[in-house]
């Protein structure tokens, strides 16, 4: 059995999210295939209670600010977003990715994984579903799918 609420939401971003599905008019038959794929009933509910609190946080489309202040992390950020993590979310603000407000949204649903650390192919997959979620961040969104693979982020124009 997988047992992690990131597995449950990489499972469903990969099978039914880029299919256009619409998760909450599909839940019962989403939980039945998930259930199917091997995921306990209790992952799924955190998985779809992660998602609903997303959701519940999308703000309305902005314009990204690459000038505003710097995110200081503590205490369990610390202990979950290694160096290497919190120096990409860094970059991915900095170069106009995420803005401040996405940046939050990211490191809210982070913390919320039932995971003690997360490394930086998890956060990806993390901010990839954030900004999958937010109104008017498509070409970010499609930038960072093209990063998702690659070892070095490519450069931002």
């Amino acid at each position: 059995m997988k047992e992690s609420i990131l597995d449950v939401l990489l499972y469903l971003f990969e099978h039914y999210f880029t299919d256009d599905a619409d998760p909450v008019r599909d839940r019962d038959s989403l939980q039945n295939g998930l259930i199917q794929a091997g995921f306990s009933p209790a992952e799924i509910n955190k998985a779809f209670d992660w998602l609903d609190a997303l959701a519940e946080q999308r703000p309305g489309a902005t314009v990204a600010r690459s000038n505003g202040p710097t995110r200081i992390y503590f205490g369990p950020e610390l202990d979950k977003l290694d160096v290497e993590c919190r120096g990409f979310l860094l970059f991915l603000e900095q170069h106009g990715v995420l803005d401040a407000d996405q940046r939050e949204l990211v490191l809210d649903r982070a913390m919320a994984l039932d995971q003690d650390e997360l490394d930086l192919d998890d956060l990806k997959w993390v901010v990839l579903m954030v900004l999958f979620n937010q109104p008017g961040s498509e070409a970010a969104y499609a930038w960072m799918e093209t990063q998702m693979f690659v070892d070095e982020p490519e450069p931002v124009h």
